[in-house]
């Protein structure tokens, strides 16, 4: 029969994986990936190095999770409302970079792509698992949008590929400046407001001729 402090163990053990992710997402931040140890990330956790390693086989798999269950989830759930989405093109573009920008704006995941560029030059194979997990299938997310614009008229005549980069460089701007930049402003910067004029020039530059992008 299990007892009571049997089970407050396991709810303990259970949650620990997420402690030493929120861990290491602040002393990552804090200190970068190169210069972080293992050890720092267990003494922020409030565990030892071992307990760690039960959960996480480096310092790179702790990385790895913390992308993975992240922007990876964020992305599949975009791909899981677009394959379910009936309405325009255009509606289900506004939702997605609405979404983006949302997720970059309030997540303290945000800092995630700045570090990964700062260290990507030193860590090749964290940069090619970025560039695989997120990069392609959020352009691929994008891509799927405009095509389907495309296809049905929507949107005039124009590559997905590059229209995919342009809709996401704004919002990449948006999380470095909010994590980087933003705490030199006098006064906030208006994020929400560059997301929503990039999106209203956006669909105006991609509505079909003798169409009118609401």
């Amino acid at each position: 029969m299990e007892t009571l402090s049997t089970t407050r163990w396991r709810r303990r053990k259970d949650a620990r994986p997420a402690e030493i992710l929120e861990a290491a997402l602040a002393v990552f931040a804090e200190r970068g990936f190169a210069a972080t140890r293992m050890d720092d990330i267990a003494r922020r956790a409030g565990v030892t190095k071992g307990t760690i390693y039960l959960y996480f086989e480096s310092k790179e798999a702790v990385f790895r999770s913390l992308v993975e269950e992240s922007i990876g989830a964020k992305i599949e759930s975009f791909l899981d409302a677009a394959n379910h989405f009936e309405g325009s093109a255009a509606d289900l573009l506004q939702m997605v970079l609405h979404g983006i920008a949302r997720y970059l704006c309030e997540s303290d995941r945000a800092v995630l792509p700045k570090i990964l560029l700062a260290e990507a030059g030193n860590f090749p194979s964290l940069a090619k698992f970025y560039r695989k997990e997120v990069i392609d299938r959020g352009l691929g997310l994008l891509q799927l949008i405009i095509a389907r614009g495309v296809s049905r008229g929507e949107f005039r005549a124009i590559s997905p590929e590059h229209v995919a980069r342009l809709c996401i460089s704004p919002l990449l701007l948006a999380a470095i400046w909010r994590t980087t930049f933003a705490k030199f402003d006098r006064t906030p910067y208006d994020i929400e407001g560059l997301v929503q004029t990039h999106i209203d020039v956006l669909l105006r530059g991609l509505a079909a001729e003798g169409e009118e992008s609401s």
